[in-house]
């Protein structure tokens, strides 16, 4: 009788077996597939570092295309052969200028200076020559503006100036520099001594202020004193020592 209840409780001990054998099988089954969470995971990392490394690269594309921006920017509002605003350049430089005034109730002047005898210096001695006369006046204006000023050309022989805080008589005196400093330059083409000269009219800036009409109002004023410029005995002054 007992040898039964032996095989009986052998038989359950091995059908325990076999149960405990059965569940360890299955669960191995599914933890000892190959690992493919941690692969997906992988995976996964290996596409985050794909994405920053894209990020990386367009925003360095995106610099360097704000950079191209600000260049043909700057290219678009500069003269190339002068290296000052061009007629663009100086007309945002003026309504910026003129917005600051309006703002906190700066005031300025501007002046229009066209060079009297560019054309026929170009007809005689070529565009070349016309160039180093151009050079050298924006060398002399800017030599005797502040670092606040601004000295552009609005095209040909005609320039315009922003000058901050000056009364009309000291733009007018001004205006009168620049044409006397213009008016001692001197140069040699093909042997011959070529002078230039120039002609300035002004206008006064402040919170009422058109850019515009200002530009008008230098201009017209430039027309006027060329005109008188022509019945002007030559005149040049020789500083003392």
């Amino acid at each position: 009788m007992k040898k039964p209840r032996r095989a009986s409780a052998a038989k359950a001990k091995t059908g325990r077996k076999t149960s405990t054998d059965r569940s360890k099988a299955a669960l191995k089954r599914l933890t000892g597939r190959p690992a493919r969470p941690p692969r997906r995971a992988a995976s996964g990392d290996d596409g985050a570092r794909d994405v920053r490394a894209t990020i990386r690269g367009l925003r360095t594309k995106l610099r360097e295309a704000q950079r191209r921006v600000a260049e043909l920017e700057a290219a678009a509002d500069t003269d190339f052969l002068l290296a000052i605003p061009n007629r663009r350049g100086f007309e945002r430089e003026l309504a910026r200028a003129i917005a600051y005034m309006k703002r906190y109730r700066a005031s300025g002047a501007l002046i229009v200076l066209d060079v009297d005898r560019l054309k026929p210096i170009n007809d005689s001695f070529g565009h070349a020559a016309g160039d180093e006369v151009l050079k050298a006046i924006v060398a002399t204006l800017t030599r005797q503006v502040r670092a606040s000023d601004v000295v552009g050309r609005l095209g040909g022989d005609e320039f315009a100036l922003l000058l901050w805080n000056l009364t009309e008589t000291d733009a007018k005196a001004k205006a009168a520099a620049f044409e006397q400093a213009i008016d001692e330059l001197s140069f040699v083409f093909r042997g011959q001594h070529v002078t230039a000269g120039a002609s300035a009219g002004v206008a006064l800036l402040g919170a009422q202020s058109d850019a515009g009409r200002a530009l008008e109002e230098a201009d017209a004023a430039m027309y006027v004193r060329k005109a008188c410029r022509r019945h002007e005995p030559r005149i040049r002054l020789i500083g003392r020592g």
